[in-house]
């Protein structure tokens, strides 16, 4: 490799490296609110369920990236990305500045559609810079950040909550967002626009259109959506099945969440060293096959604690290789758009996430966790035959 190729090689490390930073401080300004409900309820004097509905605003802004997906193909992906974090900047330091309920709600808004903006836009910047057959590598390495928000992001909230007040999280993150984009701005200075970036006005219809019309895409997003869905429907009852079948307390369950983030850890590094050397297409079907069956061994383990936790592991690795894989693969699905494709991936799966929350407790009421385990592998199946449908029609450029 000559001096200019690796110099050339060096900075895109660089880009990709701060991007994926940036990208740790959005996961855990999104993220923040789940375990921490409780102190910001206590902080603003208002109940826990103004809190909750926090979260709902924070899946609500995944759809939206249906709309600036396709901004992110006509602009450039550097436009999208900083537009995101600037998002993360302004919101988190009015939640740290204003503390009143509104101003905490625009924040976890504001930080949400960042999120919205920057994740299909740095995804569609890994697959322009990226070789088809590094890609799952490169991705694993950027999804990383994803398990470190609950890992290193989320027990740093805590210590701040802890000495400096709830409030103090909104500014450090803030703060951190402002940095972010001085960093990736001066990294990502003269990048030229995507490869489709061009002066015709935007028809965000005729850019979902070409998502509609490929069936490789439609099979992506069914994928998406059903996998979401059954992740989800077990997502919110994995606690209360855990506290009533086993009764676990608040730390208890605190290293629950501790044994997931360590699972999701876990399936990035797979997707990172293993996904390109057995191809993105086999590792994406084999991840789904072993997700499927782990939810449904899931009633089979809950004997004891520890094989509870183990199964729990199981489902959340499998599931991390699983769609982090996946996003490797659909960055290639749509080449000429790849921030559209990459939107309608992450909107599905905000829609099926919802859906997945919705039937969760519902499921569950019905027949407890073997109703929820089986009805999850059930839906993965329907996840698996989108995606083996869309494969059909899709071959690598």
């Amino acid at each position: 490799m000559t001096y200019p190729e690796n110099r050339a090689a060096s900075r895109i490390f660089w880009q990709i490296g701060v991007a994926a930073l940036s990208r740790l401080f959005l996961n855990t300004a999104r993220r923040f609110v789940y375990p921490f409900a409780p102190a910001l309820s206590r902080g603003m004097g208002v109940s826990l369920t103004a809190v909750t509905s926090l979260i709902a605003i924070n899946q609500v802004t995944g759809v939206l990236g249906l709309v600036f997906g396709p901004l992110g193909d006509r602009w450039g992906y550097r436009l999208m990305m900083l537009a995101g974090l600037s998002l993360l900047a302004l919101g988190m330091l009015t939640g740290g500045i204003f503390p009143f309920y509104g101003s905490v709600l625009m924040a976890f808004f504001l930080a949400g559609l960042g999120k919205t903006i920057f994740d299909p836009a740095l995804q569609a910047y890994v697959g322009k810079q990226i070789p088809y057959e590094r890609r799952g590598m490169v991705i694993g390495i950027v999804e990383i950040s994803w398990a470190g928000s609950s890992l290193v992001g989320i027990p740093l909230i805590g210590l701040l909550i802890g000495h400096f007040g709830w409030r103090s999280p909104f500014l450090v993150l803030g703060g951190l967002g402002v940095l972010s984009i001085v960093g990736l701005g001066i990294l990502t200075s003269g990048i030229q626009k995507s490869a489709a970036a061009h002066p015709q006005p935007l028809h965000l219809f005729q850019s979902w259109r070409q998502l509609g019309l490929k069936r490789s895409a439609l099979g992506a997003l069914g994928f998406a959506f059903f996998i979401a869905v059954a992740n989800d429907n077990l997502f919110v009852v994995y606690g209360v099945w855990l506290e009533h079948r086993f009764q676990l307390g608040i730390v208890d369950l605190g290293i629950a969440t501790t044994v997931i983030g360590m699972a999701e850890l876990l399936g990035d590094g797979l997707t990172a060293s293993l996904a390109d050397r057995f191809k993105l297409t086999r590792s994406v079907l084999v991840g789904l096959i072993l997700s499927g069956a782990s939810y449904a061994a899931l009633p089979y383990v809950g004997y004891s604690l520890s094989s509870a936790l183990g199964g729990l592991f199981l489902v959340y690795l499998t599931f991390e290789f699983t769609v982090v894989t996946s996003m490797a693969l659909f960055t290639e699905f749509l080449p000429q758009a790849r921030a559209t494709m990459m939107s309608g991936f992450f909107a599905a799966s905000s829609i099926g996430r919802v859906c997945g929350a919705l039937i969760g407790g519902v499921v569950w009421g019905t027949g407890g966790i073997m109703a929820t385990a089986m009805t999850s592998a059930f839906i993965s199946g329907l996840g698996l035959i989108s995606l083996f449908l869309g494969l059909r029609h899709w071959r690598p450029n």
